[in-house]
């Protein structure tokens, strides 16, 4: 059986009521994701109550009208006194937005480095509440404001303690990451991240460019959180494409920095799809492309972008003129249906590193067999000819072609 959830927004007094509906709409969507049951949604347009963050007259009325509900969640980020003051008045336990994204996070995390990442921006966002929590009970249960002693503080220390810890293991996790990242940049194989505001199609986009089923695409909200990374081929070129976690409005930095080793796979890429839900308002969309934008450049990324405009299948009316400025080399499918797909296979393939052209001449020879078939693994062969000699036309990265030629000592 599902727990019950009261959903409450506070907005600022000039809020419209197009930014309400958004937040509201992606409020419940995480709230659902989670596997909650929404029984109600307050919304109260105000400036922020120190204690309560909505006003103390809206929190009685909710005093008596709460009974059944198993949690209240709060959309605002909500300190430590607050909720201590809001589980006092309501009786239940009340989280905010962010509590309800790491329960989210920590329910889809499936691997030890996703695992990891959950941990650490979990403890990182407890930290200073642990701190502040034992401020206000230390000033609850005795006078004297160091009244409990070194007690008080021991499970700060302890957070502090892990997250160090959680830190050291998942920098050993990025030494791994860089090398293999280094092994494919030796071999001249390209990468490419895809990213894109949470729940625009990003796993669904993975397994149409594969032409395989390689990972779980759901309509919920961050169905994947550690980077999947599968092989295809564009133009006969090898390519490892890798699935990334979603975007989100309003995350914080220390979330973001969590999850530095997922990130780290859109920095490092050779190009980036950012995908977007094409069945959505121009506004929604020109509003999660900001979001998305945002992330990446704040982050310093200068990779070719093309933005895929997913989900065409379920739009009724899209409009790409509204947000041309902010879509960078648009390209429009249905990874559901594979429409357009092979025209972003052409796409891809015209923002990859450029390829070098050599033609190789062997002798005709059972050891240049052998040599022809490592041409074939390491690179594209475009044209072959036999004849006294066999004569090839071959392409791959500046640096494979170096290795090539001292490796199979071909002119």
């Amino acid at each position: 059986m599902r727990e019950s959830v009261l959903l409450i927004l506070r907005v600022d007094p000039h809020t419209s009521n197009e930014d309400i509906d958004f937040k509201i709409k992606e409020f419940k969507h995480l709230a659902d994701s989670a596997g909650y049951d929404i029984k109600g949604v307050v919304i109260q347009k105000r400036s922020p109550d120190i204690r309560y963050q909505i006003g103390a007259g809206k929190v009685e009325e909710i005093k008596r009208n709460v009974m059944g509900v198993d949690k209240v969640i709060f959309y605002n980020r909500l300190s430590p006194t607050q909720v201590y003051n809001l589980t006092k008045m309501f009786n239940v336990e009340t989280i905010d937005r962010l509590n309800l994204i790491l329960e989210i996070f920590a329910k889809r995390a499936r691997s030890k480095v996703a695992k990891l990442q959950v941990e650490l921006a979990t403890l990182t966002y407890e930290l200073p509440r642990a701190r502040e929590l034992t401020s206000i009970l230390k000033r609850r249960e005795r006078p004297g404001f160091m009244g409990l002693g070194r007690y008080g503080t021991s499970y700060a220390d302890d957070i502090q303690r892990r997250i160090l810890k959680l830190r050291r293991e998942l920098k050993t996790y990025t030494k791994s990451q860089k090398a293999r990242r280094k092994r494919y940049r030796s071999l001249g194989i390209p990468r490419v991240a895809i990213c894109g505001y949470t729940n625009a199609g990003k796993s669904t986009l993975l397994n149409a460019l594969v032409g395989k089923r390689c990972t779980k695409s759901a309509n919920q909200l961050f169905t994947t959180l550690s980077p999947i990374t599968r092989s295809m081929r564009i133009d006969g070129r090898k390519v490892m494409l890798t699935d990334t976690v979603g975007f989100l409005e309003g995350l914080p930095h220390f979330m973001i920095e969590a999850f530095r080793s997922t990130f780290s796979e859109i920095y490092e890429a050779d190009v980036i799809l950012l995908v977007v839900d094409a069945s959505e308002h121009h506004k929604t969309i020109r509003r999660k492309l900001k979001t998305s934008h945002s992330t990446l450049f704040n982050d310093w990324c200068e990779r070719p972008i093309i933005t895929v405009f997913n989900k065409i299948d379920k739009a009724k009316c899209f409009e790409l003129e509204p947000v041309r400025h902010l879509a960078p080399n648009p390209v429009i499918v249905s990874a559901l249906n594979q429409e357009g797909i092979e025209d972003l296979k052409t796409k891809i393939g015209e923002l990859l590193p450029p390829l070098e052209t050599k033609e190789i001449i062997l002798p005709m020879s059972p050891e240049s067999l052998k040599k022809l078939s490592t041409l074939y693994k390491r690179g594209i062969v475009r044209e072959l000819h036999f004849d006294s000699c066999i004569k090839v036309i071959y392409q791959t990265s500046h640096e494979e072609m170096k290795k090539i030629k001292e490796a199979l000592d071909v002119r």
